[in-house]
């Protein structure tokens, strides 16, 4: 773990170095000063040499004065190190994320992701900033203070010698007991992330059920889990200070004592007491280093772990090495004993065969469940088959990549997502370097003319998160207008219009129709009505495809799609 955490300073060695250097020169002038202090002292102050002493007090403020100019450099760069290893892991973390299939969303919260990327992060930033180079100076800073208090007086650094393992004990302890409080206080701030992700994002439906109370209470019982971790975990690092300062003072009165029964009996001068005493303070400098380190490497370590482990899971659905790049698909689709399941659950499809013929507009039709959205989703490889094949054009979709793949289906769901900017952007974002020509041209063809001259700020109105400042129908045009600009051979339109009324439906339903000449099209539908037109229509039930033919074959058959054919009918 920790080998691979080094790893990320490589692509910083330079910036790394410079700061290490700087923070080496620094300790060692930091070691220096006490001798010069004691030669001060004991050799300087008798002569009586006036001019001589203030040289030398000149001199060591430009020592202080270069050793100032270094610390800036190490508070500098080092935290500009940090940031930028930080930058670096977000960044791979991010394109990771993005790499992850459906099934990976479906079982992970999307708080505990935001806090990989914010809490997780910073405290590793925090450590790369701090760890290696605070943990080096601190050893150099420790050992070259003992051992010139060794040369100085063997007696009295024994002494100090024999308590500070007492105090090397109860750091090690209370990092034992730290580590253990910071990883159950990020779990639970990472369920807090999610309490709040969920509650916001949900806030329509938490209001319109005036649920709010119950949240408040869900969202207390969340942070009050989170307060008690946290709590326990400054408790922990309070004993853990206190101790150290204990100690250290104690050790301060131990030499202040038997360093003063030296001096009388002639076997200490009154500088090396002098050096002595500033040593002390040196040797507390590492000491307190190693004391934050002991409070941020548990936090910045379980934040690398969890970075790891989710940077290590794996996406389900990848490229295939000797993935091809797609050709340009004509559309022809095919179905070959498919079984599906999500995880480890029923069987959602079984032994599913189906042809979709290039141009040829498919509806999908039956009850909630039945596996009408999973067929479709496993054309753009959202999820990959259990068994069996799914083919474009006579090639598995899992021999080509991804991308290509995907970059010739287009998709119009139900629930439409509009990112939060312009209108202009939403629509834009079905072909990234569209024109403003072609971006009014694909806004007409999705009937949106009328609604955005309306506008006052036309294409350039901010649509609000989400789109919320936009109607149903208005967001389902915008998502149409995203398929002309991307103008991909396959369509799959889920439920498009089942959540709109009557008169937006139709307006939709001439944009849709207008979409799907000459492209292969794959309809779900609730509302029977919308696909009287299609070219074929296929009934799926748990129990695999029931029957499929044109909608008067399947009304005159009298099965089942014409029993939902009646009683929507009757509705």
């Amino acid at each position: 773990m920790i080998r691979r955490f080094l790893s990320y300073y490589i692509p910083h060695k330079k910036l790394f170095a410079a700061d290490f250097s700087s923070a080496v020169v620094v300790a060692i002038l930091e070691l220096a000063f006490p001798l010069a202090v004691q030669w001060f002292v004991d050799s300087l102050l008798p002569t009586g040499d006036w001019s001589t002493i203030v040289l030398v007090g000149v001199g060591l403020f430009l020592v202080y004065g270069f050793s100032t100019f270094l610390q800036y450099i190490v508070n500098y760069w080092g935290h500009k190190l940090g940031i930028n290893i930080e930058t670096d892991m977000r960044e791979e973390l991010f394109q990771h994320v993005q790499k992850q299939s459906f099934r990976y969303f479906d079982n992970t919260k999307t708080g505990h992701i935001m806090s990989r990327f914010t809490n997780d992060l910073f405290d590793i930033g925090e450590l790369a900033h701090h760890g290696p180079e605070d943990m080096f100076i601190a050893i150099m800073t420790f050992v070259g203070a003992f051992w010139i208090m060794l040369t100085i007086n063997v007696n009295l650094a024994l002494v100090i010698l024999l308590i500070v393992p007492i105090l090397v004990g109860l750091i090690i302890f209370c990092n034992l007991q730290m580590n253990k409080a910071w990883r159950q206080m990020f779990k639970d701030i990472a369920d807090v992330n999610a309490r709040v992700e969920d509650s916001v994002s949900g806030v329509r439906v938490v209001q319109s059920f005036t649920n709010e109370r119950f949240e408040i209470s869900r969202f207390t019982r969340e942070n009050k889990k989170f307060r008690k971790a946290k709590i326990r975990s400054y408790r922990v690092m309070a004993f853990s200070l206190s101790g150290i300062y204990m100690l250290t003072r104690f050790i301060i009165l131990v030499v202040l004592v038997y360093g003063a029964w030296l001096s009388f009996t002639g076997r200490l001068s009154y500088g090396e007491l002098v050096a002595f005493i500033l040593y002390v303070n040196v040797l507390f400098k590492p000491i307190d280093k190693i004391s934050a380190l002991m409070e941020l490497y548990p936090k910045g370590m379980a934040g690398f772990r969890r970075f790891t482990e989710m940077i290590d899971t794996e996406p389900e659905v990848k490229n295939a090495p000797d993935a091809i790049k797609a050709p340009p698909l004509r559309g022809d689709i095919q179905l070959e004993n498919v079984s599906f399941s999500y995880e480890n659950s029923k069987r959602v499809l079984q032994g599913i065969d189906l042809e979709v013929n290039a141009g040829e507009t498919v509806a999908f039709v039956g009850p909630s469940g039945a596996g009408k959205t999973t067929i479709c989703s496993l054309v753009p490889r959202f999820y990959d088959v259990d068994v069996g094949a799914v083919t474009i054009d006579g090639i598995d979709v899992r021999q080509m990549t991804k991308e290509s793949l995907r970059s010739q289906i287009g998709i119009v769901q139900q629930d439409v997502f509009l990112f939060t900017g312009t209108l202009k952007e939403n629509i834009a974002y079905g072909m990234l370097d569209a024109s403003d020509e072609e971006i009014a041209e694909a806004a007409r063809r999705a009937h949106l003319e009328e609604f955005i001259h309306s506008l006052p700020d036309g294409y350039e109105t901010q649509i609000g998160e989400r789109g919320l400042k936009l109607s149903g129908g208005q967001k389902q045009r915008i998502a149409i207008a995203r398929m002309f600009l991307k103008n991909p051979p396959i369509l799959i339109l889920d439920e498009a219009t089942s959540a709109l009324d009557t008169g937006t439906e139709l307006i939709i339903q001439e944009a849709l129709s207008e979409l799907a000449e000459n492209r292969t099209t794959l309809v779900i539908a609730h509302r029977l009505a919308t696909i009287r037109n299609a070219d074929r229509i296929v009934v799926v039930t748990p129990e695999g495809i029931a029957e499929e033919g044109t909608h008067e074959e399947l009304v005159r058959k009298g099965g089942v799609f014409a029993s939902l054919h009646k009683v929507q009918y009757q509705q």
